[in-house]
């Protein structure tokens, strides 16, 4: 009993030590992590599980090693913005993989890809032949960035001519019946505009589950009734869920 109340102790401070140094840390997404970034995560994740379940040692060992680590980590990304050279160091660089529709065997054999791994690379950016490729690269992070050749870029809007607006994101002013004043600010909009909208789509504001204002300035709305058929159920059996 004793050993289960010290595991517990023991991990409820770990979870929020791991959570204030992750927040010192930084943001950064999983898909741009490189090998040492991931490697480093995984030994710190270990760091971290001795120290909540690891008895036969003091959990400030553990702690020691683990703020050591993330002292280290801290380090390396403040002495990786100040300085390029580190941070190819740290990071490495891109490697070209094609150029001008040619696969470049020499990078690939220096990078270990095979030239099948390359076109499954390829595919997925829905390029399927070798010609379309003006450039590709390999990230840092392990992905492939491709510049089409020329006559295989997409269109533009620019290119036709065509009149285009300002982007915006689509912004969020109510959700279950609360409005969010603040982002009804941001869009410049006050509450009398929204209540209006909400008036001529003849519905009550407890209604709604979720409105948003578009990119183009008008009001989406979505209610708690969503008045749907089943037609387009795809499941072969009645199950759980």
């Amino acid at each position: 009993m004793q050993e289960s109340l010290v595991v517990i102790v023991r991990a409820f401070i770990t979870f929020f030590v791991i959570l204030i140094y992750a927040r010192l840390i930084g943001k950064q997404q999983i898909g741009n992590f490189t090998m040492f970034d991931y490697i480093n995560g995984i030994t710190i994740g270990s760091i971290a599980a001795a120290m909540a379940t690891d008895l036969t040692t003091k959990a400030m060992v553990h702690w020691l090693a683990l703020s050591v680590f993330l002292i280290l980590t801290f380090a390396l990304q403040w002495i990786g913005i100040k300085s390029s050279f580190w941070s190819k160091v740290q990071d490495s660089e891109p490697v070209v993989l094609m150029q001008n529709g040619k696969i470049l065997e020499h990078n690939l054999k220096k990078v270990r890809i095979t030239k099948n791994e390359l076109m499954a690379q390829l595919r997925q950016k829905n390029i399927f032949s070798p010609l379309e490729v003006g450039l590709a690269l390999l990230e840092p992070d392990g992905s492939v960035s491709v510049l089409p050749e020329s006559p295989y870029l997409p269109v533009q809007k620019k290119d036709l001519h065509i009149p285009y607006h300002i982007a915006r994101l689509t912004t969020e002013v109510i959700n279950d019946g609360k409005i969010i004043e603040q982002n009804l600010k941001q869009r410049n909009k006050n509450k009398e505009w929204l209540l209006d909208n909400i008036q001529k789509a003849e519905v009550d504001i407890s209604q709604i589950a979720f409105a948003a204002i578009l990119p183009n300035d008008t009001l989406y709305i979505d209610t708690f009734a969503d008045d749907v058929g089943d037609e387009n159920n795809v499941s072969d059996f009645q199950g759980p869920y």
